[in-house]
């Protein structure tokens, strides 16, 4: 596929996504919390997750329909987990996506509240009432099941758990990567997956969008560390440079930003190669969208 008619995939996708978003995350709430709710993930951020899903329900021939479900609840769990994060009992951060954090607008307690009841959306987002162009109730399953394992203790929550008590740590790279695989990776590995459910998928082309996925999701980690030591806080949209500031393993600390770079190159080829394996007849979309993981700049 040409770059410019990826872009206006991605350009159409992120439409799609950002109309569903706006349809879905209710404005009509107790007290308020809806604007803060849409104030967390509404009008920023890049929509990789559910571009992903998108992109591979349509190597695999799926039902859009479904995937774009999915793709809004894997971004209200991302959007969650940002709003989480950014709390002063996490990483105390006051900048997301260009503009003050949500405990920083709303206050803490609605900010809590706002993340709590966006992870509850994203399972209500993926199991609609059934109708002639609703998901069916096995499909509405097989995806809660492989969201909820990627954002529980097993995955991104298992993943934060691990960084708050790796600061001031030394960590090998055996002990970063599994560290990375679940705060970061999972949700991103997740959001594959759950495109590929959409459609028939055998083992080996599973197997495969699998392996592309986990090394995407540690390629978008190794990238973030990067941009956190080389780019400004103007560029990044959030601050730059306060992994070092809180003293976070990190793999420029690890590695060394050369050997940082050259390690996100060999993991965006891993995914690239595990498309290859897949068997399918077109994965482009999912190839260009590992090229973009590794080349943005913010």
């Amino acid at each position: 596929m040409k770059r410019d008619g990826f872009d206006a995939w991605v350009l159409d996708a992120q439409a799609a996504v950002e109309a569903a978003l706006e349809a879905w995350v209710p404005a009509d709430t107790p007290a308020g919390l809806g604007q803060a709710m849409r104030y967390g993930v509404l009008d920023g951020g890049k929509r990789l997750r559910p571009l992903l899903v998108l992109a591979a329900c349509e190597a695999v021939h799926g039902e859009r329909a479904a995937a774009l479900r999915a793709g809004v609840a894997v971004e209200l769990i991302h959007a969650y987990s940002l709003v989480h994060d950014d709390m002063p009992c996490m990483d105390n951060d006051v900048l997301r996506r260009g503009k003050p954090t949500v405990h920083v607008q709303f206050g803490e307690a609605q900010a809590m509240l706002a993340g709590d009841a966006m992870q509850a959306l994203a399972f209500e987002v993926l199991t609609p009432d059934p109708g002639p162009d609703g998901v069916a109730p096995a499909l509405q399953a097989r995806l809660c099941a492989l969201l909820a394992r990627s954002a529980g203790h097993a995955g991104m929550a298992g993943g934060q758990a691990i960084d708050l008590a790796s600061i001031g740590v030394a960590l090998d790279e055996t002990a970063l990567r599994d560290m990375h695989r679940r705060k970061t990776g999972a949700l991103l590995q997740a959001s594959v997956l759950m495109g590929a459910a959409c459609g028939p998928t055998d083992a080996r082309a599973w197997d495969a969008l699998a392996r592309y996925g986990a090394a995407i999701g540690l390629a978008f980690q190794v990238v973030d560390d990067i941009l956190d030591v080389t780019q400004a806080s103007e560029t990044l949209g959030k601050t730059a440079g306060k992994d070092a500031h809180h003293d976070k393993p990190t793999y420029v600390s690890l590695m060394g930003l050369d050997a940082a770079r050259r390690h996100a190159l060999e993991l965006r080829d891993e995914a690239r190669a595990a498309l290859d394996r897949s068997g399918l007849p077109d994965t482009s979309r999912l190839a260009l969208l590992a090229d973009r993981v590794v080349e943005r700049e913010s």
